[in-house]
């Protein structure tokens, strides 16, 4: 039997129905679906089926010394049990095996991961591997007939990057963690990629913040013929100079010369994961949002693997005859204008080996696909034949006008050939058309102002425009890079798109910089990086790598233990302000998010016990804390981030609060219409957030048993939610006296409805 190992479930569907010629029949093997077809059986995997970790014994915190990560043993633990025992099934039944992972770095140490299992159970299994670029027939026929060895070498870099990465950010993560005292679910992330990209962002912030603005002048005049007119020195920074050029304007200006050349707009290069990351986020997709429908769109075989860092097509691919599969298809004008010209491609600066650029490789019509599916694939599309499309040319016009004896210029553009603009409608250029004029004549001035501005400070980074500089930095890889983003986001280190940094993220990056810069310079991962390509190309060795990035980070920790007291008490100042929300309107004291019984949280005053104006907030989720202010409470706005899921803004908190009580009193009131709004509707954080309506806590899903109990009110349930008593069985549980103290209510009133709550429950 010939066994085939892919690297998804729908990969694997779709190369046993290429190889077959026609549906294979399915066949369920350890719970896992596999197609069967002559002698060969193709299953998919899952990713990774094993991972690397420490032993048993590390993995409590507060008993293993961080430093003791940086050289523990590295064990491999199984993390697909299922495919595990359909490899070992199906590994002892087969005589031959074939990889057919994605070919990159990542993808080679799956089909390894894979492989050494199958061949654990039957050692005398011959293996073999298969390398393609798109999920097409033609390809993965090719790709069958000219199999060649499994490249080892490209897995063991792979292998060190999942070794080094997990020492780095296990010891660091851990270390950090602890010396700030965020545990638990609050814990700081640090890592090897992670923190110098992050760096990146809060250092732009602070130019941000620092930067002071200049004012500057520009001076315009309105013409005859509705010609519009800047002075000729553009920035002006001196108002003096400006007072003095308006005085010296006359009636009349004389054109002094009109020019006009061609100017032409070259065709863009190739998608590389880079950029096409890039152009994704600039039409709207996160990075990792846009590499998983462009990853949907390659196993389904509409475009070719979108993990490369070619931008220069191979020749092997016939432009020509891809372009025609498009004739017949929603890009038919398209493709049929493209194939009357030269069809020349344009040449990027990188040309790699393992895969070409990205392009699309079959057509698809709009109603197969999910609407941001299709986004993705036309931008696909439209970037392939914008690459073989002629360029674009304008007519470029320098006028130059003189009123007294003050310069004016103007700049007009008229589109004379589209050519790639045409069908890559994302890069905008807008006509500017002046007014046939003649050298020598005079146009009357019909008005003269002048505006005042300052300079900018640099922009905040969007997700792309970050990948990019990951790039040009060698931060990351082209398969890592988007990921590391997300775990910025997941980590509440930064929000938005363009990017800001919380008041975390300053904390962590504040005292890595002062105490320990190595972490957050990029030299240090690119040495890494570079070693990993050393490996793969055979010139070193893994374990010389894994050794080599183990006594650098003993340095980093010689730094961070010699300055331990500093770095906790820095941390703990950074991230005391992350918590703190608005001033409380009872005493003036801090509003901080706190934690009480069971892990529930909620908004306290810094002044309690004298003061105990409490509210409450989700349970679940990683709080945020915005910029944006309330105007009537004076509380910043608050973000809950739940993994895989949309950020929820629930808002002002008080605001949220008030809200929510309002809407309990009124079903309290009219309960047979407040049942009937909560069967379709069962208060859900995503719709209030996709509304952009004020969102209510989450203690209201779980309140209306609390709410039902006689004597207890609005201001009686704000006590309650505040001292973490979100539902009827966390009443029940809870010691009557402690809540009295803490809520200020009577031990035996808190008993009658813990004996009714109790019933509830």
């Amino acid at each position: 039997m010939h066994l085939i190992i892919a690297e998804k479930h729908d990969a694997a569907k779709r190369i046993a129905q290429i190889l077959a010629g026609s549906k294979p029949s399915s066949k369920r093997v350890a719970g896992v679906d596999t197609y069967c077809f002559d002698d060969k059986v193709v299953m998919g995997l899952s990713g990774h089926i094993v991972g690397v970790d420490y032993p048993q014994g590390y993995n409590n915190w507060q008993k293993v010394d961080c430093k003791d990560l940086i050289r523990a043993e590295i064990v491999v633990r199984p993390i697909q049990d299922k495919i595990i025992s359909a490899l070992q099934s199906l590994g002892k039944k087969a005589d031959r095996i074939t990889i057919a992972t994605d070919y990159d770095r990542e993808g080679e140490l799956i089909g390894v991961e894979a492989l050494k299992i199958a061949q654990k159970a039957n050692p005398g299994l011959h293996s073999d591997r298969v390398r393609y670029s798109a999920i097409v027939k033609e390809e993965i026929l090719k790709a069958f007939k000219d199999r060649g060895d499994v490249d080892y070498s490209l897995a063991a870099s792979g292998e060190a990057r999942q070794i080094i990465d997990l020492v780095w950010g296990a010891a660091l993560t851990r270390y950090i963690s602890l010396t700030s005292g965020r545990l638990g679910k609050e814990f700081l992330s640090v890592g090897r990629v992670q923190s110098p990209t992050l760096a990146l962002i809060v250092d732009r912030e602070r130019e941000i913040q620092s930067f002071v603005p200049k004012p500057y002048w520009e001076i315009y005049a309105d013409l005859e013929k509705e010609l519009a007119v800047q002075h000729a020195k553009g920035r002006i920074w001196d108002k003096a100079e400006v007072d003095g050029i308006i005085s010296r304007l006359g009636p009349v200006g004389a054109v002094k010369s009109i020019e006009t050349k061609p100017r032409v707009d070259k065709p863009p290069a190739p998608f590389d994961t880079t950029s096409f990351i890039a152009a994704a986020s600039g039409i709207g997709f996160s990075a990792a949002n846009a590499m998983r429908l462009a990853e949907w769109l390659y196993v389904n075989g509409f475009i070719s693997y979108p993990r490369t860092d070619n931008t220069v097509y191979p020749p092997s691919i016939d432009l020509k005859a891809l372009t025609r599969l498009f004739l017949n298809s929603a890009f038919s004008s398209e493709a049929e204008k493209l194939l009357q010209g030269k069809m020349q491609p344009t040449r990027g600066k990188r040309s790699t080996t393992d895969h070409p650029p990205i392009y699309p490789t079959a057509p698809a019509e709009k109603g197969e696909l999910k609407e941001d599916q299709w986004r993705i694939y036309e931008l696909v599309v439209r970037r392939f034949f914008a690459t073989l499309a002629e360029p674009c040319v304008w007519d470029a016009t320098s006028l130059k006008v003189d009123i007294g004896p003050e310069p004016f210029r103007a700049n007009g553009t008229r589109l004379v050939e589209p050519g790639w603009r045409y069908y890559y409608p994302y890069s905008k250029a807008e006509e500017h058309i002046l007014p046939k004029l003649e050298k020598g004549e005079r146009l009357r001035v019909l008005g003269h102002s002048v505006e005042a501005k300052e300079t900018q400070p640099p922009a905040r980074f969007s997700q792309g425009k970050l990948i990019k500089l990951m790039d040009e930095l060698g931060l990351g890889t082209k398969s890592t890079r988007h990921d590391i983003i997300s775990k910025l986001y997941a980590r509440a280190y930064v929000q938005g798109n363009p990017m800001r940094p919380t008041n975390t993220a300053y904390a962590v990056v504040d005292t890595l910089e002062k105490y320990a810069p190595t972490i957050t310079k990029p030299e240090m991962t690119q040495t890494l990086e570079n070693d990993m390509n050393l490996i793969s190309e055979r010139n070193i060795k893994e374990d010389e790598v894994i050794e080599k990035s183990r006594v650098m980070l003993t340095s980093v920790f010689d730094e961070l233990t010699t300055n331990q007291d500093g770095i906790g008490q820095s941390l703990k100042d950074g991230l005391r302000t992350d918590k703190i929300v608005g001033t409380c309107q009872k005493c003036q004291s801090d509003l901080i998010i706190r934690r009480g019984h069971r892990g529930t949280r909620f908004i306290g005053c810094s002044g309690y016990p004298e003061c105990r104006f409490t509210l409450p907030l989700p349970r679940f989720g990683t709080v945020v804390v915005t910029d944006k202010k309330c105007e009537e409470h004076g509380m910043l706005h608050i973000r809950i981030i739940n993994k895989g899921k949309r950020p929820w803004d629930l808002g002002c908190p008080h605001c949220n609060f008030l809200e929510w009580q309002t809407k309990k009193a009124q079903e309290k009131a009219d309960p047979t219409k407040a049942k009937e709004k909560a069967k379709p509707k069962a208060a859900k954080a995503t719709g209030a957030a996709k509304s952009k309506k004020k969102a209510t806590p989450i203690s209201q899903t779980k309140g209306d048993g609390l709410v039902a109990l006689s004597g207890i009110g609005p201001k009686t349930l704000e006590k309650l939610t505040g001292a973490g008593i979100k539902t009827a069985a966390d009443l029940a549980r809870a010691k009557a006296d402690s809540l009295a103290k803490i809520t200020g209510i009577s031990a035996k009133k808190i008993s009658a409805w813990q004996k009714a709550a109790g019933a509830m429950s």
